[in-house]
């Protein structure tokens, strides 16, 4: 019998997914992409008929509406529920599956939408509702949560008997032409990076100014690029699964040109997310420009570059010190051509559609929510070399290092 997917979500991201499980349809069966816009969907599901021949269904849904929600999954009978939607709606799109004893995944975490705050506390909340469900919920199958995790596990299982330190590195040399721009949703991106920066360091949380913390990393295929300190939340999970972990820490790329627009914004308050009056009227300033800012959907014909996201650990084996780097590389014009998207977009669309994969074909299973990590990783490591995010292990001596001093 055909499984039933039901995708949430026809930003970027939902793009990827849709194109990567109608190239999978004998997996992921009769597919029906949702938004509360139906011609974002209608036009997604229009180019995945005319370049992978597969015709997917739409429908328009509200996805902080649980009834809207509940309705929508028994409608198409859903096996699983993709939520590549906003992290705000995490909450109201598990409790429809809940309701409706359907398996859940998603690629961030909860975050509220009047705190610029990033954990996984309330979705964890629901483990006990999942399992009474007899359901199965997958956090972070994104890349960075997501596949971040599964090398973490990888490299554990693999080719350590402890990890000590754990650096997570993403990098994005794209160039998209606008003086200014977002790879993803603006709010969510421009919240994250503007925080401020944690990592955790034998047993606890260190908070640092944003962008505090500085390394120029030379990345694989890319060169060296100035990587900035931020917390992500990835970390939060792996610290509870990773076996005896001192410290781990989450670096990103950014340019001066980047840092320097963002700095402007936030000194006029316009990374504000309270509301405001203006004109009689109440607006969010971090809305509002938002809503100025390209559509990051728009970005994937103009980018070119590539993106250069892994982990660098290091720990014991066997009694003696190693250092391994596992890292993925992709080209964003090669994104575009295979799925209109490019390659921030098709990083983590691809992984959302591999877990829910494994999760379709029972590799992964399990009542209750779950983190990445703690599944084996070797199906998913080798289901990234089959649909599109090959990847590369480099064995290091104790004591290296790709930082640039």
């Amino acid at each position: 019998m055909s499984n039933k997917t039901l995708i949430i979500g026809a930003g970027g991201v939902g793009n990827v997914v849709a194109f990567k499980c109608a190239m999978n349809q004998n997996i992921f069966g009769e597919i029906t992409l949702a938004s509360r816009t139906l011609s974002k969907c209608d036009a997604i599901a229009e180019n995945i008929a005319k370049k992978v021949g597969v015709t997917i269904e739409t429908a328009k849904v509200d996805a902080d509406n649980v009834p809207e929600l509940v309705a929508l999954i028994k409608k198409i009978g859903a096996d699983i529920v993709i939520n590549v939607a906003l992290p705000y709606q995490d909450l109201t799109i598990m409790d429809a599956c809940v309701q409706t004893g359907v398996n859940y995944l998603d690629t961030a975490n909860y975050e509220h939408p009047d705190t610029a705050k990033f954990e996984y506390k309330e979705q964890w909340a629901r483990d006990e509702a999942f399992k009474k469900a007899g359901i199965m919920g997958l956090l972070g199958s994104g890349f960075d949560p997501g596949v971040t995790n599964v090398f973490c596990a990888y490299a554990q299982k693999h080719y350590f008997d402890e990890i000590h330190t754990i650096d997570i590195l993403d990098c994005n040399a794209g160039d998209h032409g606008y003086a200014f721009a977002t790879n993803f949703n603006p709010e969510i991106n421009l919240r994250e990076v503007s925080a401020k920066g944690r990592y955790w360091e034998n047993g606890e949380w260190i908070e640092t100014e944003p962008m505090e913390i500085k390394m120029v990393w030379d990345y694989p295929e890319v060169g060296a690029k100035d990587s900035y300190l931020l917390y992500h939340e990835e970390m939060e999970s792996l610290v509870k699964h990773i076996k005896g972990l001192k410290r781990i820490r989450f670096f990103m790329t950014f340019g001066e040109s980047y840092l320097t627009h963002m700095k402007c914004l936030e000194n006029v308050g316009m990374l504000g997310i309270e509301e405001v009056e203006h004109k009689g009227m109440k607006i969010v300033p971090m809305e509002f420009l938002a809503t100025l800012l390209p559509d990051p959907a728009s970005l994937g014909e103009r980018t070119k570059g590539k993106t250069n996201i892994g982990i660098f650990a290091k720990g014991i084996k066997e009694g003696k010190e190693k250092s391994i780097y596992i890292y993925q590389v992709s080209d964003h014009e090669a994104c575009y051509a295979e799925v209109l998207s490019q390659g921030v977009s098709y990083t983590t669309g691809v992984p959302a559609m591999i877990g829910a994969k494994l999760m379709l074909e029972k590799k992964w299973q399990g009542e209750g929510i779950f983190n990445m990590e703690e599944f084996d990783p070797d199906p998913f490591m080798e289901a990234l070399n089959q649909q599109g995010l090959p990847w590369k292990v480099l064995e290091l001596e104790a004591d290296a290092s790709r930082e640039v001093l």
